[in-house]
C-alpha cells in the first residue's frame, strides 16, 4: 500500500465524520448548551461557595468563569468523543463497520483515522464554545487560543480512545448510553474542571488523590496551562501515557482473533 492510499483513508474517514457532524445539529447545539450551563447559570454559585480568588498557575486574580472554561473544554471532548464511540456502535450493529474494518488497510490505522476524525470534530466545537464566551465576556489570553491547539489535539485524541474502548466491548447501542453516563460524570466531577486539587485536599485527602489519578485531570489541566501559554509537562506526559494504553487496548479489543469483539455474534465485523 503507498502514501497515498493512507491519505485517500483519513480524508475519507475525516470527511465522512465532518458531514455526519454537519448533518447532526442537534449534536452541535447539545455540546455547546451543556457547557454553556455550566459557564453561565452555576458558575456564580459555585464561585460563592468555594471561595476561589487566587488560582495556579498564574497566581493573579481571575474569575471562577474564567477558571471553569478548561475543564469545560475537556467536558466538551469527552461528550464528543464518546459520541463518536457511539456512533461506531450504531455502525456495527448496521454492517457499515464491517465494510470499513475489512479494507486492505491496518486495523489499527482505521481506528487511529476514526480517532482522529473525531478529535478534530471536537476542536471545531470547543473554538465555537470560546467564541460564545467571548462574547458573554469570558475572554481568555490572545495567543492562547492558538497555544491551546497542540493541547486540544492530545487531550481530544486521547478522550477519544476512552471512548472507543468501551465502543468495542459494549455489545448492542442501548447499553451504551446508560455505561457513557458511569464514565463522563465520575470523570468529570472527580477532576479539576470545576475546583483546584488544592481545595479538594482541603475537604478529603482521598478525594484528591483520587482526582489526582484520574486521566481527565490531566487533560483539563494540560489545557488550562496552554490557554496562558504555559507548558505542563505532568500532564502533557501523564495524557500521552493514557492515550497510548488507551487506544492499545481499544486496537486490541476491535481484532476479532484476540480481542472482545470474537464474542459479539454474527453481527461483529
Amino acid at each position: 500500500m503507498s502514501l497515498s492510499h493512507y491519505l485517500r483513508c483519513f480524508s475519507g474517514i475525516a470527511s465522512r465524520e465532518a458531514l455526519r457532524f454537519l448533518k447532526q445539529r442537534e449534536r452541535f447545539i447539545a455540546a455547546l448548551v451543556r457547557p454553556l450551563l455550566w459557564l453561565i447559570v452555576f458558575a456564580a454559585g459555585f464561585r460563592a461557595a468555594l471561595g476561589i480568588s487566587i488560582i495556579p498557575p498564574y497566581q493573579t486574580y481571575i474569575t471562577y468563569e474564567v477558571y471553569i472554561v478548561p475543564g469545560l473544554i475537556g467536558m466538551i471532548q469527552l461528550f464528543n468523543g464518546m459520541q463518536s464511540s457511539l456512533s461506531m456502535v450504531y455502525d456495527r450493529e448496521m454492517g457499515s463497520m464491517r465494510t470499513l474494518l475489512v479494507s486492505p488497510l491496518p486495523r489499527w490505522y482505521l481506528l487511529t483515522c476514526t480517532l482522529f476524525a473525531g478529535t478534530l470534530v471536537s476542536i471545531l466545537q470547543v473554538y465555537a464554545f470560546l467564541a460564545i464566551a467571548l462574547a458573554f465576556g469570558i475572554e481568555m489570553p490572545g495567543l492562547g487560543y492558538l497555544t491551546v491547539l497542540p493541547a486540544l489535539v492530545v487531550s481530544g485524541l486521547m478522550l477519544g480512545a476512552i471512548g472507543l474502548l468501551l465502543s468495542s466491548a459494549i455489545r448492542q447501542l442501548e447499553n451504551f448510553a446508560g455505561i457513557m453516563n458511569f464514565v463522563i460524570f465520575p470523570m468529570f466531577f472527580l477532576s479539576s474542571a470545576l475546583y483546584p486539587l488544592w481545595k479538594m485536599r482541603e475537604s478529603s485527602k482521598i478525594l484528591a488523590d483520587i482526582c489526582g489519578a484520574n486521566p481527565f485531570t490531566h487533560a483539563v489541566e494540560l489545557i488550562r496551562f496552554s490557554l496562558y501559554m504555559e507548558f505542563n509537562g505532568t500532564a502533557l506526559l501523564i495524557v500521552l501515557v493514557a492515550l497510548a494504553l488507551f487506544l492499545a487496548l481499544a486496537i486490541y479489543g476491535y481484532n476479532p482473533a484476540r480481542g472482545v469483539m470474537q464474542r459479539k455474534g454474527p453481527g461483529a465485523p
